[in-house]
């Protein structure tokens, strides 16, 4: 690239092909870089797990990625039939987690309400 052509007072000539085609490599370049941000934006995280096998008593991890799709703010998009069943299974999970506080829990919970 050829240097830029500067006004009398200094500045940058702006009526010059080399200072056209330099705007536009910029303009190119931030476009670039927003469309860049927004893919890993919608990338989906991958969870490790660690699973123990019994007859070498080593460890081996597995990747496995989340077929989940989330919203923007990264919580989990309910409108899914994933994420409809994940709201299911955890509804039964918290279910499940009342009934087994009975007995003298549950009493106490009664009283201290």
């Amino acid at each position: 690239m050829a240097t830029l052509k500067k006004t009398a007072d200094g500045k940058v000539d702006k009526r010059t092909k080399e200072y056209k085609e330099l705007v536009e490599r910029a303009k190119k370049a931030r476009q670039a870089k927003a469309r860049a941000a927004k893919t890993t934006a919608k990338k989906t995280t991958t969870k490790r797990t660690t699973t123990k096998t019994t007859a070498s008593n080593s460890t081996t991890k597995k990747t496995t990625a989340s077929s989940i799709k989330r919203r923007a703010d990264g919580k989990v998009d309910l409108r899914t039939k994933e994420g409809r069943a994940m709201a299911e299974k955890m509804a039964k999970a918290r279910a499940a987690k009342e009934k087994s506080t009975g007995g003298i829990g549950r009493l106490l919970k009664k009283l201290l309400k």
